[in-house]
């Protein structure tokens, strides 16, 4: 391991308070990649939304918000092309979603998430006022701690980890 990236091995501390603060992202990590799984999969199978324009699209969506949004540039790209824009949003929370529910390249999984919550706050839901009664910011928020820590945990970056360790991979070399 003279290349590789080293890690000091130190017992974990035993107990239910250890186990505890080691599964403490599992609750999040399964309430995100559940929600976004669904917000993605509920998009796709709504005809409605993925049009570019019409009651429920994200056509009218994106027209509705044009004005109010933080970054109304951001609304222009999206109204270029609002069906293309839809199914991008829809694929991105279902792989996000996915990713963080299988701990499958978590930290990539949980920064898209992030960037997708930011995106939707500074443009669908940044009229909100006061600030709290849109979504979006909460559920930035709630992907940092995921971006900081990864999986861990129950999942597959973990398991592909442990079996580089036994095989004396490097994942950096």
């Amino acid at each position: 391991m003279a290349h590789g990236l080293h890690r000091a091995h130190t017992p974990e501390p035993a107990g239910a308070r250890a186990t505890a603060a080691r599964y403490a992202l599992l609750p999040l990590r399964i309430f995100l990649g559940v929600t976004f799984v669904y917000a993605g999969i509920d998009k796709l199978t709504d005809p409605a939304f993925i049009a570019d324009s019409g009651a429920g699209s994200i056509g009218q969506l994106m027209n509705s918000v044009q004005d109010a949004s933080a970054i109304p540039a951001l609304v222009d790209l999206a109204l270029r092309d609002p069906t293309l824009f839809g199914y991008a949003i829809a694929g991105g929370e279902i792989a996000v979603g996915l990713g963080t529910l299988f701990g499958l390249l978590a930290r990539l999984a949980a920064f898209g998430g992030a960037l997708i919550s930011l995106s939707l706050w500074l443009t669908v839901s940044w009229q909100s006022d006061p600030y709290y009664y849109g979504n979006d910011l909460a559920y930035l928020i709630a992907w940092l701690p995921l971006v900081l820590a990864g999986a861990p945990y129950l999942s597959l970056d973990s398991a592909l980890a442990n079996r580089r360790a036994r095989h004396g991979q490097q994942l950096y070399g």
